[in-house]
């Protein structure tokens, strides 16, 4: 595994806060002194200036890091829309230096870090006066490599592989591949699995059943 990485998804609401904290809730396990970054972040509920519900306050309390959920975040808003639309409306605009500096402070903390993105990779962050800065852009001024989160069912494969290819023709890494709600007594999951692999010659690292509390990562990824 990369000292620092990358989580996407093949879309919104595919369960890439639930993969981030069991990924850092084993990786604490196991003793790595990892830690999670989430750069912007809508749709949250605070009280007098702090988080006090949101992706964050969930990571930080399932793999129980020693922080805040304020202090794992450059960016937040209440409204629940794509970042660019909520710093738009909160008269904002996302500044790329201000998540750099939040995660070189971050770094500095940890061993290992867990950056978790917004929605896909093409998720726009700044898409105004003629600027269009998604995602991948900030992926790759942060130089990191990704996995990426899918479901396991039906219709993923044709989402993985358009992310997949998105991010190579992007010159982005990708460490590996998350099946979400995966059912391994379904047929159709299993095959998935198989043809994601030999579709895109990219190994899938784990894979997740519904309300499951723990993650078994292929033993490669921590070496």
């Amino acid at each position: 595994m990369s000292k620092n990485i990358f989580i996407t998804a093949t879309g919104t609401d595919i369960g890439k806060t639930y993969i981030s904290a069991l990924i850092l809730k084993k990786m604490r396990e196991e003793g790595f002194n990892a830690g999670y970054f989430k750069p912007v972040l809508s749709g949250v509920v605070e009280k007098g200036g702090k988080l006090v519900e949101s992706d964050c306050n969930y990571v930080v309390s399932t793999a129980k890091i020693p922080t805040t959920a304020d202090d794992c975040v450059a960016y937040w808003w209440k409204e629940a829309v794509s970042p660019h639309l909520a710093s738009q409306r909160a008269g904002e605009t996302i500044n790329t230096e201000r998540i750099k500096k939040a995660f070189e402070e971050k770094q500095n903390q940890y061993d290992y870090l867990l950056v978790e993105g917004a929605g896909g990779i093409t998720c726009p962050l700044r898409v105004q006066n003629g600027e269009k800065y998604l995602l991948k852009d900030l992926i790759k001024d942060l130089g990191l490599n990704i996995i990426i989160v899918a479901d396991g069912g039906l219709g993923t494969i044709n989402s993985i592989l358009l992310t997949v290819e998105y991010a190579r023709q992007n010159n982005i890494n990708i460490e590996g591949i998350i099946l979400n709600n995966f059912n391994p007594d379904s047929f159709m999951h299993q095959d998935n699995l198989k043809q994601v692999e030999y579709l895109t010659g990219i190994k899938v690292i784990a894979t997740v059943e519904k309300n499951q509390t723990d993650i078994k990562l292929l033993e490669e990824f921590f070496k």
